[in-house]
């Protein structure tokens, strides 16, 4: 993922903006041009400073926010840190976290430790559910699951995980088993739909990587060369209840030598429609050990239409932006006290 040193110094050089800006010409488009970034915004950023704001939603129930801070470590630094997501997703809302290997196997889930509080099916039934899930999956749940036995609940935990990592399979490399839709409450959801819908309102994703939306839209018809697919696990907390997510991370460099990190919500059991998160890790144009690192996260929530949308929003827009916050002043202080 180097390139040779005189290699590396001429596209150093010449992705610089403008004579004294200090980030690159690219990035600095896709900060004005995509995030409306104004000359303040980008003033801050560069005498280090957290900048934030809100991004327009495409739809009612649609939230998004973007930042980014200068960090004084370096892009590949921050790379090799999101490379080991176990550790990198490591915090207090974070109940537990696995990495699926590649191929995916079963045995990858073994774990993922579920318990009533995070999927109960007993009651489980088209348009009445506990968690997300397809007509198909509950049926199949009735149709396998002895509610009358001793080890019932153990069973349905077991078939819970078959069931994901089917939908994880037919996601990565096709054929059956990928969940297209969720017939867990009366309003039928369809995820796909829903993360297209994400990917045209985010035309930043593919800014600096053109071949990049088309590759988390459909992965198994899309490769994506030189790119590193990382597919992972998690329990969270969220609400009342925790919720199990299954996320798709895709870490390319670019041609001016900056990383793009993207990533998508392939499943989630409760609260996310579909969810898009977009990270460039730029080079500083005038320090070898600096970059300039940008996040931005769009997501769709049932929970945020209907009555008293508006309150429920504000709420969690309010939450987003101070999380981001947070998470940006955080990376920022582990990687530079890793120096």
């Amino acid at each position: 993922m180097r390139a040779p040193a005189a290699l590396a110094a001429l596209v150093f050089a010449g992705a610089a903006a403008s004579p004294g800006s200090t980030i690159a010409q690219d990035v600095r488009g896709v900060l004005t041009r995509e995030f409306r970034f104004g000359p303040g915004d980008l003033s801050d950023l560069e005498r280090g400073r957290i900048v934030r704001r809100e991004l327009d939603a495409g739809v009612p129930g649609e939230v998004g926010v973007v930042g980014a801070v200068r960090v004084a470590a370096t892009a590949e630094t921050f790379v090799e840190s999101a490379r080991r997501i176990e550790e990198f997703k490591r915090g207090p809302d974070v109940v537990q976290i696995g990495r699926f290997s590649n191929p995916p196997r079963l045995a990858d889930l073994d774990p993922l430790a579920i318990d009533k509080e995070d999927v109960d099916l007993r009651r489980c039934r088209v348009g009445a559910c506990d968690i997300r899930l397809s007509a198909q999956a509950i049926a199949r749940v009735q149709r396998e699951i002895d509610w009358t036995a001793r080890d019932a609940d153990r069973r349905s935990a077991e078939l819970f995980k078959r069931i994901l990592f089917e939908h994880v399979h037919s996601y990565l490399q096709g054929g059956p088993g990928r969940i297209t839709r969720y017939d867990d409450e009366k309003r039928v959801v369809m995820p796909l739909e829903d993360f297209d819908g994400l990917l045209k309102v985010s035309p930043y994703v593919g800014a600096l990587v053109p071949a990049l939306p088309a590759h988390l839209r459909d992965p198994a018809s899309n490769p994506l060369p030189g790119a590193e697919d990382v597919l992972y696990w998690s329990k969270e907390k969220f609400g009342l209840t925790p919720f199990i997510t299954v996320t798709h991370a895709v870490i390319t460099p670019t041609t001016t030598g900056a990383f793009v990190i993207a990533s998508r919500d392939v499943y989630s059991s409760r609260y996310f429609d579909a969810s898009l998160s977009y990270t460039m890790a730029s080079p500083a144009v005038d320090a070898p050990n600096a970059f300039y690192l940008v996040y931005a996260n769009r997501s769709r929530a049932a929970a945020l239409k209907g009555a008293f949308a508006s309150i429920r929003r504000s709420i969690v827009e309010r939450r987003a932006r101070n999380a981001l916050e947070e998470n940006l002043r955080n990376t920022r202080a582990r990687l530079e006290n890793r120096r």
